[in-house]
């Protein structure tokens, strides 16, 4: 039995997520359309990989930039075997260790689910969906860290990280007995990942770029994009497969749907041009990096509230997140931390945003639907309680383990890259390759 309403409070928890709590247990015929509609997700939530590791690689200069987009595609393989080993079953298993994680023997290996069809779609379909956002969280991180990490510290990073800061934050957010899944009357309203993904990537990001320290140079020294053309393309996937990343979050192809996508649209829309406005208002041109930086600002806002909200609402938060965004990107100057390609400036502090005043633009229709669920003990205020509930635990066990998890890479495998490779840069230094073969190595900055 499932424990609250599906039908009405299906925004609110998002539980169709996750097979251990909507569906029924057992097997079933496959609804074709909604399966279709998965795979489809699952493939456009994989395309912002290398879209990711466009954005950043570009960013970079240009005797880093393959070490840089490295980073984002060894994830791909390095979380890829984790994920179908033991994190679907950390994840979404039952809660073990005082629901601190959890855990089911028929998800390690996935050796369980090989029959096994859940809401019409096969399981495998659902665990290789989620299995993308478990990809693309320590990319992100990635950003911060550019041009001054060792490969090898940074493949022991992720897999630690992801062990013990991602799947229990997965479990405690979307899995049937997770205690922000549970918490209040409605739980923690995350369709696809404003907490899980966005801020626990955005101040992980921070910790561990304060831990590491500047790069050789920085600020003084001039730090140029090698690419831009590349970056906005990179942009330009993120915002596709974004459709994916949250209208696939409803594991449906319904209303629900229909209303994340629109919300994504609008809400990237709305930071792209917002974004823009802002350097039109105070430099008098309009920079494409800029309005790269706007896109993804409007949709790291809207990932958490894709399902709650209406246009007019999708199109104010989109504007908000860049300017709150744009400030935050500023700020690193002034405090003088070194978060490379601004993963907290954006994905921190933009999704941030989202979670929390996603309590204040809930439509209507919802908050009667959640209201009649819950007996009428549900509150937009008692519904901010627990999104900053579940705001503070996120980042209270990014921000600890990542300090923990940082420490123990540079204490064995090493994790800050020397001086003289880094001066070298990455591509040859670590990886014995060049990214534009028609430049002279020397020529390199």
């Amino acid at each position: 039995m499932i424990r609250r309403n599906v039908t009405t409070v299906f925004s609110v928890n998002f539980i169709v997520l996750f097979p251990e709590m909507v569906f029924a247990a057992g097997n079933g015929a496959i609804d074709t359309g909604t399966t279709a509609w998965m795979l489809t997700s699952t493939a456009l939530v994989l395309l912002m990989v290398p879209g990711l590791a466009m954005f950043y690689g570009g960013l970079v200069r240009t005797k880093n930039v393959l070490g840089t987009m490295m980073h984002s595609f060894v994830a791909m393989a390095v979380i890829g075997v984790l994920w179908a080993v033991c994190g679907y079953s950390l994840a979404f298993g039952k809660s073990i260790l005082g629901g601190f994680v959890g855990w089911s023997n028929d998800y390690f290996f996935l050796n369980g689910i090989d029959d096994v069809i859940k809401g019409g779609v096969p399981e495998y379909v659902l665990a290789m969906f989620q299995g993308k956002f478990a990809i693309i969280t320590p990319a992100l991180i990635s950003g911060a860290l550019a041009e001054r990490i060792y490969f090898r510290g940074y493949i022991m990073f992720i897999i630690l990280w992801f062990l013990f800061v991602y799947c229990p934050l997965c479990h405690w957010v979307w899995a049937a007995d997770g205690w922000l899944f549970n918490a209040g009357a409605s739980g923690l309203i995350d369709l696809a990942g404003g907490t899980v993904i966005h801020v626990s990537a955005g101040f992980s990001a921070l910790v561990a770029a304060l831990m590491l320290g500047q790069r050789y140079g920085y600020p003084k020294t001039a730090m140029n994009p090698n690419n831009l053309v590349m970056t906005l393309t990179g942009a330009g996937l993120l915002w596709v497969g974004w459709f994916g990343f949250n209208a696939g979050s409803t594991v449906q192809s319904g209303l629900d749907t229909a209303r994340a996508l629109t919300m994504t649209q609008v809400s990237a829309a709305s930071g792209a041009l917002t974004w823009i406005i802002i350097e039109a208002i105070l430099f008098r041109k309009a920079s494409s990096l800029g309005f790269a930086s706007g896109v993804l600002a409007g949709l790291v806002a809207i990932t958490p509230v894709a399902g709650v909200v209406k246009p007019s609402s999708a199109i104010i938060l989109g504007a908000m997140s860049s300017i709150f965004c744009y400030c935050a990107i500023n700020a690193k100057i002034k405090f003088g931390y070194d978060d490379s390609l601004d993963c907290f400036g954006i994905h921190g502090v933009g999704s941030a945003l989202g979670v929390v005043m996603l309590s204040f633009f809930i439509r209507e229709s919802w908050m009667q639907s959640a209201a009649a669920s819950a007996n009428g003990t549900w509150s937009c205020w008692n519904q901010l309680s627990i999104q900053l509930l579940g705001l503070g635990a996120t980042i209270a066990l990014a921000v600890i383990g990542t300090a923990i998890i940082v420490y123990i890479v540079e204490k064995t495998l090493g994790f800050r890259i020397d001086e003289h490779k880094e001066i070298e840069g990455l591509d040859q230094s670590l990886h014995g390759e060049h990214g534009y073969g028609l430049v002279h190595p020397d020529l390199m900055a």
